[in-house]
């Protein structure tokens, strides 16, 4: 992105005069429901098509049931993702992400090629 680009970007974002207080809010409430160890990569199970608990738990190395059922209920009163019972014999649950769970997938983009871009310089460091 352009130094232009992010300058635009900037004022479009960011109040005149410049309001720390509200920014650092802000980024706080944005870490808040996105943060910690566990809920991006629960977020991309998600997206990748696991929707029962089992399969989330599964397909997250690491992650204990306690946790992962803390962080759903979470979540799901961020109205990130969707909790729906389905009526039947067992009863099934199934886990959706919500439409506005896709509003920060530009975010996880920049996050994982960040990421990417981080690990590559690290170990042309250490190599």
């Amino acid at each position: 992105m352009g130094n232009q680009v992010k300058s635009k970007k900037a004022k479009e974002i960011l109040s005149e005069p410049r309001n720390q207080k509200e920014e650092v809010q802000a980024l706080q409430d944005a870490i808040y429901v996105i943060g910690g160890k566990w809920k991006l990569p629960i977020i991309n199970s998600l997206c990748n098509g696991n929707r029962r608990f089992r399969e989330i738990e599964r397909s997250i190395p690491g992650i204990t049931t306690r946790m992962l059922s803390r962080e759903l209920k979470e979540m799901e009163a961020n109205q990130i993702i969707v909790r729906t019972v389905i009526p039947s014999n067992p009863v099934l649950v199934e886990y959706t992400v919500t439409d506005y769970c896709y509003s920060f997938g530009d975010i996880i983009l920049e996050m994982i090629k960040w990421g990417k871009q981080h690990r590559r310089k690290l170990k042309t460091v250490t190599d």
